[in-house]
């Protein structure tokens, strides 16, 4: 009896999950996108992947080392972002290329800010923006899949020449693109795990996806094409779900999938570049703070005593 009143401080709700476990479902889900690519685009996707492993793990574990603090590469966190990187890069990609953008995200975006749990943005996809802006040609450099227009672009770009009949192609992944943007099936199976797994909560990627297609049926856009194509569904269910840059509450997150569609459809349709996921989900981790400030439920007693005080 002496022992089952214990005063503790909060959360008293606590899971056996640990980062390394849960990182590794991450890692588990993204396996079959990987093998995907490489079926898709050759051996030069597991090499490009390997490599950005590597030099995400290595420049956590150097940088750690220099700055003396205790080592955390066993969580599999910059295993993941390695991972998430390679997967926004072309097939075509020079490595050292690939090794600028994991210096960018593991020391720039993450270890510079203090470290898993408060980078302000997703490293991967800060790494990929860098990439993109610096080496424009060569993150638009695709590998030729055939003679159709989806040869050597990605279906964003000739969406207008899409029909009914790409759907198949698009899910299947025979087409241009970075090696996480072609196979549809492989990335919706892995995110479905990840909210089987409760690894993620389906209120974002449900929200985000929703938002596209509500948005591409108003502009007269086929919303199967624009659901399937590019980084949407790597972007919602592995990007934009990351636990530190996206809100805490229910109602936060809903606010940030209808963001992040708004976003990306108004860069899609209205701006120069056929892409907007990742413009858009790092604007949207930028107001996260404030998403959560604005959706956060007030301390019990709190609300009662403001009415109270409006009363008086």
């Amino acid at each position: 009896m002496g022992n089952k009143l214990i005063v503790t401080a909060a959360p008293h709700i606590t899971s056996g999950d640990s980062t390394q476990k849960i990182m590794g479902r991450v890692c588990l889900a993204l396996c079959p996108t990987l093998v995907a690519s490489i079926i898709v685009f050759g051996i030069n996707s597991l090499i490009l992947t390997a490599i950005t492993v590597a030099a995400c793990v290595f420049f956590e574990w150097a940088y750690c080392k220099l700055m003396k603090r205790e080592v955390p590469i066993a969580d599999l966190s910059a295993t993941v972002t390695g991972i998430l990187l390679a997967f926004n890069l072309p097939a075509t990609m020079p490595w050292w290329m690939a090794i600028v953008g994991a210096f960018i995200a593991i020391v720039i975006i993450k270890q510079l800010f203090g470290g898993l749990g408060y980078n302000f943005a997703n490293p991967a996809i800060v790494g990929r923006i860098a990439l993109a802006m610096g080496f424009t040609s060569r993150m638009a450099s695709y590998p030729l899949k055939g003679v159709d227009a989806l040869a050597s672009a990605t279906p964003l770009a000739v969406s207008g020449e899409l029909g009914s009949g790409e759907y198949v192609t698009l899910l299947l992944g025979n087409h241009g693109g970075v090696l996480g943007e072609t196979c549809a099936i492989t990335i919706l199976l892995g995110g479905i795990y990840l909210i089987a797994t409760k690894v993620i909560s389906p209120m974002i990627p449900v929200t985000y996806l929703g938002t596209v297609a509500v948005l591409s049926l108003i502009a007269g856009k086929d919303p199967v094409v624009q659901l399937l194509s590019g980084g949407l569904m790597l972007g919602a269910f592995f990007m934009a779900t990351d636990y530190v840059t996206s809100p805490t509450t229910d109602k936060g997150k809903l606010i940030f999938g209808i963001g992040l569609g708004v976003i990306t459809c108004a860069i899609r349709f209205f701006g120069t570049m056929n892409e907007g996921v990742s413009f858009a989900i790092l604007l949207m981790n930028l107001v996260v703070p404030y998403i959560d400030a604005l959706t956060r439920q007030d301390k019990l007693g709190i609300a009662k005593k403001k009415k109270e005080a409006a009363a008086k």
